[in-house]
């Protein structure tokens, strides 16, 4: 049986994700299959991200104060970053990114499919 090393308790734990806040992304599975939309938050320890007109569900508040009534709220709830891919809206398609050096020298992600940079 394999045991698991800790790491030294004063370093952080780090949470890759492949897309970051901004960046557009083609939902690629699950109920809302085929929606694009751009990323407005990123949820590295859970890797889940929320986007713009996906998931979205209704939430019924309370009325918080005397006199105020109930209201119903829209909002999009996290999904999980593995069912989003990269997309190109110039050319209307979803590709994974590859990394490649600007003309400064500097790590950029780049789209396999179109060759298109993400980064600014």
């Amino acid at each position: 049986m394999a045991i698991k090393q800790r790491k030294k308790a004063n370093q952080p734990q780090r949470y890759k994700m492949h897309v970051k806040t901004g960046d557009t992304v083609q939902v690629i599975a699950g109920k809302d299959k085929g929606k694009v939309g751009e990323i407005l938050q990123t949820f590295p320890k859970l890797s889940q991200v929320i986007i713009k007109g996906v998931n979205i569900k209704t939430k019924h508040v309370k009325p918080q104060q005397e006199g105020e009534s109930g209201r119903i709220v829209t909002l999009e709830f996290p999904i999980h970053s593995s069912n989003v891919m990269h997309y190109s809206s110039k050319q209307n398609v979803a590709s994974r990114i590859s990394y490649s050096f600007n003309d400064q020298g500097r790590k950029v992600r780049m789209l396999k499919k179109t060759g298109e940079i993400i980064d600014k």
